[in-house]
């Protein structure tokens, strides 16, 4: 019985406020058809740590010679065009109903042998930011992304203790991994021994991914992978 309502409930919901592509506004779906052909998926070959895209396969400048603590990021496709706004429309207009097209749209990135995983932890919000915002866009990712392909999603084992600035504003690599470094600390151990895949809805530098990973690792995670809607190349 519940099932049902819940499903008349949404049909009334999107008669009385249809579904508009985030890309070209025709009513419908989220993402249309036509739009979906536009994402720009990251293919190989691409640095094999942070996973921008590149000739060869082999490490970019940027990672050469980084002592990373993550043990690499995959992404699903560029941060440009539909893809853009599919991410601007869930982080900052307040677009939740679309996370699980973006969690399906993600599912490849994860089912691929080069991302293993035990867990799913969604990069946290600091509570100043998350009651400004109301929710945690990459812990609806994350949730999906659960739902999707059957592993628990922990929400509580990683914490944000300091309220940093936007990575846009940084102007370089250096300055985005000093902006986040010791940003974060894992309450509790309840990932030790675990093989962690951290979600996120972007990675610009990698740099917010990788001092999630530190802190994972120092509460005891056997490997932190980095999963990602879409990457700035």
């Amino acid at each position: 019985m519940l099932p049902r309502l819940f499903y008349l409930t949404g049909k009334a919901y999107d008669l009385l406020f249809p579904r508009r592509c985030v890309g070209c506004g025709r009513e419908g779906d989220f993402i249309c058809p036509a739009c979906r052909t536009h994402f720009l998926p990251i293919t190989l070959p691409l640095c094999s740590l942070c996973g921008v895209p590149l000739p060869s396969g082999a490490l970019c400048s940027s990672c050469t010679g980084w002592e990373a603590a993550i043990d690499g990021i995959r992404s699903a496709f560029r941060f440009e065009g539909p893809a853009r706004e599919a991410v601007h429309q869930l982080k900052y207009q307040n677009l939740r109903a679309i996370a699980p097209d973006m969690a399906a749209l993600m599912m490849p990135v994860l089912n691929s042998d080069a991302v293993p995983g035990d867990v799913l932890v969604p990069v946290p919000l600091h509570p100043k930011r998350l009651k400004e915002r109301g929710y945690n866009q990459s812990a609806l990712l994350a949730r999906e992304l659960g739902r999707l392909i059957g592993l628990p999603v922990e929400e509580s084992c990683l914490v944000r203790q300091r309220n940093t600035r936007s990575q846009a504003r940084t102007r370089n690599v250096l300055e985005r991994r000093e902006n986040v470094n010791g940003a974060f600390f894992c309450p509790n151990g309840n990932l030790t021994g675990r093989r962690v895949i951290l979600v996120d809805d972007v990675a610009t530098s990698g740099a917010t991914l990788n001092a999630g990973a530190a802190a994972l690792k120092e509460a005891g995670a056997l490997s932190v992978w980095g999963v990602t809607f879409a990457r700035e190349v």
